[in-house]
This record gives structure tokens, C-alpha cells and sequence, in this order.
């Protein structure tokens, strides 16, 4: 890289004082050009991160944000992204004034019969019209096949499998428990609700009290998790010996994971990708994966991002999260410059459970992101069409 160009991580930003004071430092005395790549890492105005951002960004007489999923869960995720440019493109200095505009909360049934509004459960945007047309004139947008015409084409296939007689009991058990606990629907309990049945869906027993923090133990051993045997399955149905990259949720899903693989298809041919391994083990291990081994396990808040994993052209979700955004980029570590081979993607899950809701919930995000940005190509278009009109009447 040139001299003047600067590269630094949003973690490291927000994580280390000193790296954000060193980044602090270049942009007030430099004319700089702020370049935010994945600007969805800082969709939420309220966290360290963005705070940070948004002060260098101050200091940037040119800003641009980079993402292919600038609204993973609804329109509200511009705000703090478009605020990094410049706030007088959305028009509001507080996501507080944007939200009076623009957001509409579900409400809770107090005791004494008041409604009041659950200010962390969103449950529309108002007015998206007006959103598109005020960001739509600082939009470029182009779609991977348009610059990337001969890149192949992804194909999805849903695999489910149903839980044993005990897990199944225990699911409902589970469901139960919480359900009957819960004073009111905050993001908080929901969240604990969905963690609970997952981890059942994932064959583990939850062991704790429901306020306290949530531990699990194993129902059964790997050698009989439905969950395990499916995927074993997929991989001799569908993978055979080709390289395949397995995305789980949990720790001790990639333990038993790794487990089924190498007492299956020996040590040799499985590699791990996880914040528990350091960078330098982390790099040596994709090495591996491009050499001779098979699998390459990772969860997605590690391997999602700036991973050029093309040469492989198969993935598995052994389960998922509602996290669409982090799903997109776990998808394009493979679905990328220089892949050949039509991508294989499979979803794993358990038939009526929390898995099928996710599934349904992601395929719910991703149209939503499509109607965005059909949006503003509409936008643009219209404009366009006014513009040619005017000179029409000029001439």
C-alpha cells in the first residue's frame, strides 16, 4: 500500500484507545478520505464503535460507506450509517428525532390496562418513501452479476431432520418454562427464549435457573445427535470428497463436529476457524484447507468477513441465527472473484422448531433488502425520466 493510504480494523477501533487516538490523529491533520467498509458493523449509533467513527468522520471532508447489506433487519439500520456521511442527508441529529418520524414500536399490556411502547422491539417503519428519496441521490449500488457476469450462480437446499422422542419432550418443556416466565416481551426475554430452544434443538439440556446465566449440558453423546448424523449424511449424500465449509453457532457444536469429522475422515482432512485460535494458527489452518484438507469449521462471527475462501464451493449451516447481514457475508467467502463452480449452500435444521422460524425469518430479510434497493433504482429511474421530460419542454 501507499504510504497515504491507512488501513485499520472497526474492532481494533473500538476496542484500543491508542489505535483509535492514532487513527484520531491522521484525520485532523490530513485531508483525509474516510472509507467505512462493511458499514453495517456500525449500523447501531448508540455503541463505542460508531461513536468513534462518527467523530473521525467529522474530521473527513470525504466520506463513503462500503456494504452489500446495508439493511439487514429493517430501514432504522441506515440512520447511523448515513449519519457517518453527513446528517442532513436523512435530516435528523438524534436517532430519537428520526425514530419519532419514522419508527413504530410494538406496545406492552400494562397490568392496570395502559399500553406503553417497547421502545426495543420495532414494529415498522413509517414513511420508507421519503427515507429512499433522501438517500437515493448519495447511493451507487451494482449488483455482483452485473460487474461479475460469468460468476456462477448460488443454489440453496434445505435438509431437515426431526429431534428424538426425549429431545422433543424436553423442547416443550423448555418452551413452557419460559413462556410461563415471561412479565412482558422485551428483546431480552425473547432472545433467552430462542437461545433456550436452540440449544435443545442442538441436543443440550438447559441446566440452570431461567434468570440466571443460561449453562447446558449434553442430552446424549455426539455419536447420537440426530443433528450430527444429518450432516454426516449431507456430506456423503451431497459433498462426497469435495472441500466444504461448515458454519455452527456454538463451541461445543464445532467440538462435536470436528469429533464426527476426524473419526470419520481422520484428523488430517478438518480444520478449525474460531476466536479461541490465535491469528497465526488461524492463518495456517486456511492454508491447510486450501491444501489437502476437506473441512473447514468455523462459526460465522469469525469467518463471515475477509475471508477469500473461493476454492471451495460448498457450505453447510449446521444451524443458523437471525443475523442476515453476517449470513450474506458468510455466503461470499465462497461466492466471489474467481470461483468456477456453481456454490452449493445447505440449510440444517429440525422440522417445526425455532430452526424452521429462522430460516423463514432470514429469507424475510433478504427480500426485504431486495425491496430497498429496488427501491432506489425506482427512485433513480423516476428521476431520470422527470429530468429527460424538463429538457423536452426546454427544447
Amino acid at each position: 500500500m501507499p504510504d497515504w493510504i491507512t488501513i485499520y480494523g472497526i474492532e481494533s477501533i473500538s476496542a484500543s484507545d491508542r489505535v483509535y487516538l492514532e487513527v484520531y490523529d491522521i484525520v485532523k491533520n490530513n485531508n483525509c478520505f474516510l472509507i467505512v467498509d462493511e458499514s453495517n458493523l456500525v449500523k447501531n449509533k448508540e455503541a463505542l464503535r460508531t461513536q468513534r467513527i462518527i467523530r473521525l468522520a467529522k474530521s473527513c471532508k470525504y466520506k463513503l460507506i462500503l456494504n452489500g447489506t446495508p439493511v439487514s433487519k429493517n430501514e432504522a439500520d441506515m440512520f447511523a450509517q448515513w449519519y457517518i456521511l453527513d446528517w442532513r442527508i436523512l435530516g435528523y441529529q438524534s436517532y430519537w428525532s428520526f425514530a419519532a418520524n419514522h419508527v413504530e414500536y410494538w406496545t406492552i399490556l400494562l397490568p392496570n390496562g395502559n399500553e406503553i411502547e417497547d421502545r426495543n422491539r420495532i414494529k415498522r417503519i413509517l414513511d420508507v418513501d421519503y427515507l429512499t428519496a433522501k438517500i437515493a441521490p448519495y447511493s451507487y449500488q451494482i449488483k455482483k452479476s452485473d460487474c461479475l457476469s460469468d460468476l456462477p450462480a448460488k443454489q440453496y437446499h434445505h435438509i431437515a431432520f426431526d429431534m428424538s422422542e426425549a429431545q422433543a419432550v424436553e423442547y416443550a418443556i423448555t418452551k413452557e418454562r419460559y413462556l410461563d416466565r415471561v412479565k412482558e416481551w422485551k428483546a431480552e426475554t425473547i432472545y433467552r427464549l430462542f437461545t433456550a430452544l436452540q440449544h435443545v434443538t442442538a441436543g443440550r439440556k438447559i441446566i440452570s435457573d431461567i434468570d440466571d446465566h443460561m449453562e447446558t449440558k449434553p442430552m446424549f453423546p455426539w455419536t447420537e445427535n440426530n443433528r450430527i448424523t444429518t450432516l454426516l449424511d449431507a456430506i456423503n449424500n451431497y459433498i462426497k470428497g469435495d472441500k466444504c465449509i461448515i458454519f455452527a453457532k456454538y463451541k461445543n457444536e464445532i467440538a462435536d463436529i470436528k469429533s464426527a469429522l476426524t473419526n470419520k475422515y481422520g484428523s488430517e482432512s478438518v480444520v478449525e476457524f474460531t476466536g479461541n485460535i490465535n491469528q497465526k494458527t488461524r492463518q495456517e489452518n486456511i492454508e491447510k484447507f486450501r491444501g489437502d484438507a476437506q473441512f473447514f469449521i468455523a462459526n460465522k462471527a469469525c469467518g463471515a468477513y475477509g475471508l477469500n475462501l473461493q476454492f471451495c464451493h460448498n457450505i453447510i449451516y449446521y444451524d443458523n441465527d437471525f443475523d442476515f447481514a453476517t449470513r450474506a457475508q458468510s455466503e461470499d467467502r465462497i461466492h466471489r472473484i474467481g470461483q468456477t463452480k456453481e456454490v452449493q449452500i445447505y440449510d440444517i435444521y429440525v422440522r417445526s422448531t425455532i430452526d424452521e422460524f429462522i430460516i423463514d425469518c432470514l429469507d424475510g430479510k433478504e427480500k426485504l433488502v431486495d425491496k430497498f434497493k429496488r427501491e432506489i433504482d425506482k427512485w433513480k429511474e423516476h428521476k431520470n425520466e422527470r429530468k429527460t421530460v424538463h429538457k423536452r419542454k426546454c427544447i
